[in-house]
C-alpha cells in the first residue's frame, strides 16, 4: 500500500508514524549535510520501540525529524495517517510528548510545578490550571511513582529522579506518542532498568507509543517490543529483539575485536585478551 492510499484517520491498527523514503540531515546556506537516507518504516501504536546504532548514525537527527523540530531533506512522514508537515504547533503538542537528553537547568520550581507545565497545550494564554488539569498532574505523578518528590525543588533531585519527573510532565501532556532521546544516558544501572521498565509499562498499560534512542543495547534487548537498527551506509533494520538476534544483524551493527554476541542469551560478552587476539 502506498502512502497515498493510507487513510488520514487513525484507527486501532494504524501506525503512529509512517516514513516513506526519508532522508534526514541539515541544510545550510552553502551545503546540505545528509545524515541518513531512504528510511522506510512504520512505528506501531502501544509498544516500546528502541532506536539503536553507533555514534554518528543519526539517531538524534531522526528523533528530531519525527518531533517536527526539523524537516526531512526528502520523503514524507505521516503522523497517524496525516502528513506531519500539515500539523500546527498546537496540534503537535497534543499528539507528541518529547523528553530530550539535556538535563533541565531549573531553579526555584517544585516537582509538582514542573509536571504541571505539561498541561500548557490545554491551559490557554494565562496558563491557569483547572480541576481537570490538576487531576491529570496528580495522575501523572502517581503513574511514575514520584509522590514523595512532589514538593521537592527540581534542582535537588538526582538524575534518575529528574528523568522520572520529565516523563511525568510528558504524561500530564496526555499525548498518545512519547519520543525520548537517550533517556538513560546519565543514570546508574538500577535507574536505567527502572526507567525502561516504566516506559514499557506505560506503553502496554496505557497504549502509549514510546520511541526512544539509546546506547543501552542489552537493556533494549530485554525490554523493547521492537528495535530499529540504524547505521551509516546500512538500510534501517526493524524487528523484535528475538528476530534480530537470531538473524545475525546485531553483531553486524555492533562489533569489535573484544566483544562477541551470544544470540541465545541476547547479550554481548567481553572476550578475554587471548581469545580476542586468536579471532583476528
Amino acid at each position: 500500500m502506498t502512502h497515498e492510499q493510507t487513510s488520514h484517520r487513525q484507527d486501532g491498527n494504524s501506525p503512529a508514524f509512517s516514513l516513506y523514503h526519508i532522508t534526514t540531515g541539515y541544510r545550510s546556506r552553502h551545503a546540505t549535510h545528509v545524515v541518513a537516507s531512504d528510511i522506510n518504516a512504520t512505528l506501531p501504536q502501544g509498544q516500546l520501540t528502541c532506536l539503536l546504532g553507533p555514534n554518528g548514525a543519526g539517531k538524534s537527527t531522526l528523533l528530531r525529524t519525527l518531533a517536527a523540530f526539523q524537516p526531512p531533506l526528502a520523503g514524507e512522514i505521516l503522523l497517524e495517517g496525516r502528513p506531519l508537515a500539515s500539523y500546527t504547533t498546537q496540534e503537535l503538542a497534543t499528539r507528541i510528548g518529547i523528553v530530550l537528553t539535556e538535563r533541565p537547568n531549573i531553579q526555584g520550581m517544585t516537582v509538582a510545578e514542573l509536571v504541571a507545565m505539561g498541561r500548557s497545550p490545554y491551559t490557554g494564554f494565562w496558563g491557569q490550571l483547572h480541576d481537570d488539569d490538576l487531576a491529570q498532574v496528580e495522575e501523572a505523578i502517581r503513574l511514575v511513582g514520584i509522590e514523595k518528590l512532589r514538593r521537592r525543588n527540581v534542582n535537588t533531585l538526582s538524575d534518575g529522579e529528574r528523568q522520572k519527573v520529565m516523563i511525568a510532565k510528558t504524561l500530564a501532556q496526555q499525548t498518545p506518542i512519547i519520543l525520548l532521546d537517550e533517556p538513560t544516558a546519565f543514570l546508574d544501572y538500577p535507574s536505567k532498568v527502572e526507567v525502561l521498565l516504566l516506559l514499557r509499562r506505560l506503553a502496554h498499560q496505557m497504549n502509549k507509543t514510546i520511541f526512544l534512542s539509546t546506547h543501552d543495547l542489552e537493556l533494549a534487548l530485554q525490554t523493547a517490543d521492537n528495535l530499529w537498527l540504524l547505521a551509516a551506509g546500512e538500510p534501517l533494520l526493524i524487528g523484535t529483539p528475538g528476530e534480530l538476534a537470531e538473524s545475525g544483524a546485531l553483531p553486524r551493527f555492533f562489533h569489535g575485536p573484544g566483544i562477541e554476541f551470544v544470540p541465545q542469551e541476547k547479550r554481548f560478552v567481553v572476550k578475554k585478551e587471548k581469545e580476542a587476539e586468536s579471532s583476528n
